[in-house]
């Protein structure tokens, strides 16, 4: 099997300030909520018995589990539509516009790249304009690539415990913040490492990151093994 083209980031500019490197999907935009409303419009329901989507659909007609090729089909199409779908989460937008003040800010989504000019245009549309990375890869060696040998501090921010412990195992020193809504499918979410901080929302993490910028705390990537 072809291995993954690697992600071309040859386009972002960072100055010489603070990085935040965010996820997108239940961190700036609902994923799950809207996620339902669109399954109940296409005769579907989620059942939330673990943190996946897949085996947890159901027909609404008779309970039957949808297989997953069908359940992968609703995730594509979800995304091909999420502008109609997708709003922000509380304070995302004016808290990210004062963070932007001091730091570069920088999405990086889980999601197919085919999918990255719906999202640029719905992030557009909400005010936020800052530089976006859309792809399946695992995301330390991103922000490894991103942060490179930059004596700065660096924050990245998730909802997934995998990504968090991706990026710790690439870039030390970096303020990692579990950040996810309390919805009953983030209650089976695998718990993320006790070195990670959590913050219950945007105006948490807002203070988490502050205080991060003025203890000096400089981060470097880990050395390519």
């Amino acid at each position: 099997m072809a291995s993954a083209p690697e992600l071309d980031i040859s386009h972002i500019r960072l100055g010489e300030r603070p990085l935040i490197v965010c996820d997108v999907d239940d961190v700036v935009l609902q994923f799950i909520g809207p996620f339902q409303l669109f399954l109940q419009s296409q005769g579907h329901a989620f059942l939330p018995r673990s943190f996946r989507l897949h085996g947890n659909i159901v027909s609404q007609a008779d309970g039957v589990e949808i297989e997953d090729q069908e359940v992968s089909r609703l995730i594509e199409e979800f995304f091909e539509a999420q502008e109609l779908w997708q709003t922000p989460l509380d304070r995302v937008v004016e808290t990210l516009d004062r963070l932007s003040e001091e730091a570069d800010i920088l999405f990086l989504t889980a999601m197919q790249p085919r999918f990255q000019d719906q999202r640029r245009r719905l992030l557009d549309r909400m005010g936020l304009l800052f530089p976006l990375l859309a792809t399946e890869q695992p995301k330390g060696p991103i922000v490894h690539a991103l942060h490179a040998s930059r004596s700065l501090p660096v924050v990245f921010i998730d909802d997934m415990a995998r990504n968090l412990h991706s990026v710790r195992d690439h870039v030390t020193d970096c303020l990692l913040i579990h950040l996810m809504p309390n919805s009953p499918v983030h209650r089976f979410a695998p718990a993320a490492a006790d070195d990670i901080t959590r913050a219950s929302d945007w105006t948490h993490a807002a203070a988490l990151i502050e205080a991060h910028f003025v203890s000096g705390t400089v981060t470097r990537a880990v050395p390519a093994a």
